[in-house]
């Protein structure tokens, strides 16, 4: 096994503040709600967003990725040296306040966590979103796998730098740069503006279509199924700015083992909140969504993949009128999702 260039658990606790803030665009809304094939009014139109007490067209649950994407790109890149790939695993969204239209986003970037498992480093991410006024919006934790050169076929960075998009740096990073002396990581908890976690998802009174007293634990979810195209995947590459060429190049696919391009694992993770989310016809209802991948959702070129979205009650909780559902998602007959929960509030 090729070792990283650099003691990974030396770094755990470092962190950094991005250079600039996302400000979270109307039509972007729009343009992720489509890729993730949302299409709750509340994404969509004020007047829908209204009614439900909202200022502006409301972000999908998973839309606050694409700010992470470009945050952590320096972790990923220029600290993380030694790995030529990362493999997502695990992704847990904790929503404090509903990230609407014109929102200034910031981000804090931390390693928050390295471990090795079966010869893997594990390491967890987490990007803690503060907005203009100070207020923590939300806190996304992501644990990705480390793979290093001995793990992928020896031509596929030659073949990545052939396909990938104009603009990006894929230069492979073989030595540890000094983080410290690039302004790149804070050790100091007290270098960013304090922030607290904003109490509004908690304590607004929810308009969902489901009332508390309607559900009971075993309740199943309506089922939903999906299709998904490679155009879709091409269309969720631009949006997101997640342009690995695994999800839409068949050759890089194959050197990295796979059986065919595959989906995204955020775009199935949108589409499962999108299902949980349209069910309670509230998207701020949801406080907290994590899903364990397990598998993957192989797209064909000459046919359409298909996602399937069953959902049951697993908890309730009548003292603060909330519940955990547990969400399954099934491709061509395998598990996507290894466990994954959502908790909600319930009008």
């Amino acid at each position: 096994m090729v070792e990283a260039a650099f003691d990974v658990a030396g770094l755990v606790g470092h962190r950094y503040r991005a250079d600039d803030f996302y400000e979270v665009g109307r039509e972007k809304i729009r343009e992720y709600a489509r890729a993730v094939q949302d299409f709750h009014p509340a994404h969509w139109s004020e007047d829908a967003a209204g009614e439900l007490g909202y200022a502006g067209l409301i972000a999908p649950t998973t839309f606050i990725s694409t700010a992470a994407m470009l945050a952590n790109r320096r972790l990923l890149e220029t600290v993380m040296t030694g790995y030529d790939m990362f493999v997502q695993t695990d992704q847990v969204f904790e929503m404090y306040k509903p990230v609407l239209t014109g929102d200034r986003l910031v981000s804090d970037v931390e390693l928050s966590s390295a471990r090795r498992i079966a010869g893997k480093d594990l390491l967890t991410i987490t990007n803690t979103f503060t907005d203009q006024t100070g207020d923590i919006v939300q806190v996304m934790h992501t644990t990705v796998v480390g793979i290093t050169g001995e793990d992928v076929n020896a031509d596929i960075s030659d073949t990545i730098e052939r396909v990938i998009m104009s603009g990006l740096d894929t230069t492979s990073r073989t030595t540890a740069v000094s983080a410290e002396a690039d302004g790149l990581l804070v050790t100091d908890s007290n270098s960013t503006t304090a922030a607290h976690l904003s109490p509004i998802s908690r304590t607004r009174v929810p308009h969902t279509a489901i009332r508390f007293e309607d559900i009971a634990v075993g309740d199943e979810l309506p089922t939903r199924t999906v299709s998904l195209t490679r155009g879709d995947l091409v269309n969720y590459a631009g949006v997101s700015g997640d342009v690995n060429p695994i999800h839409w190049h068949d050759e890089v696919a194959a050197l990295a083992s796979l059986p065919d391009v595959i989906a995204h694992g955020m775009l199935t993770m949108g589409l499962g909140a999108g299902f949980v989310t349209g069910w309670l016809g509230d998207p701020g209802a949801m406080i907290r969504y994590g899903v364990r991948l397990s598998n993957y959702t192989v797209i064909e070129a000459a046919s359409a993949g298909t996602v399937e979205f069953t959902g049951r009650i697993k908890s309730v909780d009548p003292e603060t009128r909330t519940a955990v559902v547990v969400i399954v998602a099934k491709s061509a007959g395998r598990k996507v999702f290894g466990l994954s929960t959502a908790d909600v509030r319930l009008a």
